[in-house]
């Protein structure tokens, strides 16, 4: 990144560069306007409207609350089918002249998810879509409404001024390879994840610490602070971090925290921060609480 040595010179205190400043604020605001982007898409989360977990067997389905499955009224027909739920397989049964989509394609019945397949379809009714997830043990339908209120209302997500201070270098300190993590979710799971490292970094003199779990490309933080549940959500945010070179350093860019997708709607299953993760300090950096002004 071009910022990082007028970085350097700024906490040596020199005045940084205006150039690298300002191509560092580029750099940020593209990189909030991607993240708008994203989550306004239809694979976004502003859009999700409904969690309903599946029980084993049958599980009928459709708007009228007597159902097993109950979608907003209006959206389906009161009854519109029944999902059969079999050794983690789900299959779906579409009632007669209910116009369910798959692929584009009407359907009567379908396998919509199977443990061994790594395909996961969505289905389709006018501007609803639905697919399978799984949770541990649980299996679930999400709902999304490509028309829904919140995307009409959608507003931006606020965030704190961009501040250069907040990139900063970090050590990369391996575990061993069989290292895990607890992670408990949102809905009250508790799982070990791996964890390659934990990355190591100050501030104001400070020597603090985050465990990391690996993504593809880059490591990937689940982090609370002194903010959480005030300025910024209260389950915590996220940040991406570029994996270390040969040396182990690498460096770690508050400005780009995010918030995870519980923050858009109470129908999202996020990890929560670890407790080791919760920093002593307020990241006045990244992503603000969504929905509130500040």
């Amino acid at each position: 990144m071009l910022f990082i040595g007028s970085l350097a010179a700024c906490n040596n205190s020199k005045k940084p560069d205006p150039q690298a400043l300002a191509a560092y604020q580029a750099e940020i605001d593209a990189w909030h306007a991607k993240r708008v982007e994203e989550v306004l898409a239809p694979n976004g989360w502003v859009n999700l409207i409904g969690l309903f977990w599946l029980q084993p067997g049958l599980n009928t389905w459709g708007s009228a609350p007597d159902n097993h499955i109950v979608f907003p009224e209006g959206t389906v027909p009161p009854s519109a089918g029944f999902f059969f739920v079999n050794n983690g397989t789900v299959t779906l049964t579409v009632e007669k002249g209910v116009d369910i989509r798959l692929g584009g394609n009407p359907i009567s019945k379908a396998v919509i998810f199977h443990p061994d397949l790594a395909r996961n379809p969505q289905l389709e009714m006018g501007a609803l879509r639905w697919n399978i997830i799984k949770r541990e043990d649980k299996l679930g339908i999400r709902l999304r409404d490509l028309e829904s209120d919140a995307l009409k209302n959608f507003q931006g997500i606020p965030r704190f001024a961009v501040d250069p201070a907040w990139t900063l270098p970090a050590r990369f300190e391996k575990y061993d390879s069989l290292r895990t993590i607890a992670i408990t979710n949102i809905i009250g799971q508790t799982y070990e994840q791996k964890s390659p490292g934990a990355l190591l970094f100050r501030y104001q003199g400070r020597e603090l610490r985050l465990d990391v779990l690996d993504g593809q490309d880059k490591y990937f933080v689940v982090f609370a602070d002194a903010t959480t549940g005030k300025t910024t959500y209260g389950g915590g945010r996220f940040i991406d971090v570029k994996k270390p070179d040969a040396t182990g350093a690498t460096h770690i860019d508050f400005n780009k925290a995010y918030n995870p997708p519980c923050v858009f709607s109470p129908h999202a299953t996020c990890p929560l921060p670890p407790k080791q993760n919760v920093l002593p300090v307020s990241v006045t950096a990244g992503e603000l609480n969504y929905g509130e002004q500040h």
